[in-house]
C-alpha cells in the first residue's frame, strides 16, 4: 500500500510538471531557444505542411488585425474594384458610356472609373450613363458585387466592435528591487482602454533551462505572487513576486538568468465590464529585460486637496537605481 501511494504521488507530480509547459509540449519546451512568448503576446512557433487555402482564415485575420491595416485593406479593395470595373467600361468604347455633363471627360478610363465609383457607392449623379445591353449587364454585375462587398465589410466592422479584447500595457522591463526587507521581482501594467476590467487574475511562470543527465531541459515553475487577483483595475497594478526561501529565483543573478535562457511568462485574464465577457492577454520578459538593483519610479501624478487621483502612463517603464 505504501509503495502504491508513493507511485501515485510521483505520478501526480509528473503530471503537474507536464501541465506547467502551458501546452507548448516537450519538443518546443526542450529544443526551442527562442523566447516562447513575444512581448505583444504572440507565439514563436510556426506550422508548415498545410496548403495555402487550408491555412487561410480570412475572417479571423480581418478580425484580429489592427484597425489601421483593416481600414487600409478596405480602401484598397474599394479602389481596385473601381479600377477593374473602370477598365471594363472603357473597353466598350465611348458610345457605351455617355457623359452628358457640360464638360465631358474625354479619357475613357477616367469616365469609366468615376462611373464605377458612383455605381459602387450608389451615388448616381446621372451625368454618365451606360448605353446598350452589355454595358448595362456590367452595371448589374457591379451593383450585385457592391451590395455583397458592402454587406460583408459592414458585418466585419460590427464584429470587430462587438468583439471584446484586452488592451493591457505592460512595462517594457521588469525589475528585481527591494521588497519588505528582501527582494522581489516586479513589473507594472495599466489598462489601455476606457472600459473597466474587473476580477483581474494574473499567473506568472519562470521558464529556464536546467541540466538533467547531461542534457539541457526547460523547466517551468509557477511564481507565487504577493497578490494574484484584484477585483478592480482602475489605475495601475504592480505585480510582485517575493523572492523568499521558496522562490526559484532565490540567489539568482542577472548572469544566471542569461545562462539559463530564463523567461518570465505572464498570463492575464479579466472580465470586461462593458461586454460582460472574459478577455485574455499575455506577455513575457527575457533575462535582458529584467533589471537588478533598480526600482520603478512613481507613476502617480502629484495631487492637491480635492483633485482626482491620476497616473502618467508615460512613466510606466521608467526605472531608477536603488
Amino acid at each position: 500500500m505504501q509503495e502504491q501511494n508513493v507511485f501515485r504521488t510521483a505520478t501526480v507530480a509528473a503530471l503537474r510538471d507536464e501541465e506547467r509547459d502551458l501546452g507548448f509540449g516537450s519538443v518546443v519546451a526542450g529544443e526551442s531557444r527562442q523566447r516562447l512568448l513575444n512581448q505583444d503576446g504572440t507565439f514563436n512557433v510556426q506550422r508548415t505542411g498545410l496548403s495555402f487555402l487550408t491555412s487561410l482564415n480570412l475572417y479571423h485575420t480581418l478580425l484580429s488585425m489592427s484597425w489601421k491595416t483593416f481600414i487600409a485593406l478596405t480602401l484598397l479593395l474599394y479602389f481596385l474594384s473601381n479600377v477593374v470595373f473602370g477598365i471594363l467600361y472603357a473597353a466598350f468604347g465611348a458610345s457605351a458610356l455617355v457623359d452628358t455633363s457640360k464638360i465631358p471627360l474625354e479619357n475613357l478610363f477616367l469616365r469609366g472609373f468615376f462611373f464605377s465609383v458612383q455605381t459602387f457607392a450608389t451615388i448616381g449623379y446621372g451625368t454618365i450613363h451606360p448605353v446598350g445591353v452589355i454595358p448595362n449587364l456590367l452595371v448589374t454585375i457591379e451593383s450585385y458585387y457592391s451590395m455583397i462587398a458592402t454587406a460583408l465589410i459592414t458585418g466585419i466592422v460590427f464584429a470587430r466592435f462587438a468583439r471584446p479584447t484586452a488592451r493591457i500595457f505592460f512595462s517594457k522591463t521588469a525589475v528585481v528591487a527591494p521588497y519588505r526587507g528582501g527582494e522581489g521581482l516586479m513589473f507594472r501594467m495599466v489598462n489601455g482602454r476606457s472600459s473597466q476590467l474587473i476580477e483581474v487574475e494574473a499567473q506568472v511562470l519562470f521558464a529556464y533551462f536546467a541540466e538533467e543527465n547531461g542534457k539541457p531541459v526547460r523547466r517551468f515553475d509557477f511564481l507565487e505572487l504577493e497578490r494574484r487577483r484584484v477585483t478592480f483595475f482602475p489605475l495601475a497594478w504592480t505585480i510582485v513576486h517575493p523572492i523568499d526561501d521558496k522562490s526559484p529565483l532565490l540567489n539568482l543573478t542577472a548572469d544566471d538568468l542569461r545562462k539559463s535562457d530564463a523567461e518570465i511568462l505572464v498570463l492575464l485574464s479579466a472580465t470586461d465590464e462593458t461586454f460582460a465577457a472574459i478577455v485574455h492577454t499575455r506577455s513575457s520578459y527575457k533575462a535582458a529585460e529584467i533589471n537588478f538593483g533598480s526600482k520603478f519610479i512613481s507613476i502617480y501624478n502629484p495631487t492637491r486637496d480635492g483633485e482626482q487621483l491620476s497616473i502618467d502612463i508615460k512613466k510606466l517603464s521608467q526605472i531608477e537605481r536603488v
